[in-house]
């Protein structure tokens, strides 16, 4: 009878499902954050190549 009431019990708690739940918004959220920052730091090593250039020599193209 008390093996019952401990299934009963587990059955209606649902701390464990919340965490879970969290853990994943937490896992997506820092995906996408890795993403972005991948994605920026690509444009930025590219921008800041270009004003490299920009400045060792006066004559590159990509200067504004």
């Amino acid at each position: 009878m008390k093996l019952f009431k401990i299934i009963a019990r587990f059955n209606h708690e649902e701390d464990g499902a919340t965490a879970i739940e969290y853990g994943l918004f937490a896992a997506l959220i820092a995906a996408v954050i890795v993403g972005a920052v991948a994605g920026i730091g690509t444009e930025l090593d590219t921008q800041f190549g270009n004003v490299k250039d920009c400045i060792d020599t006066s004559t590159a193209t990509t200067c504004d």
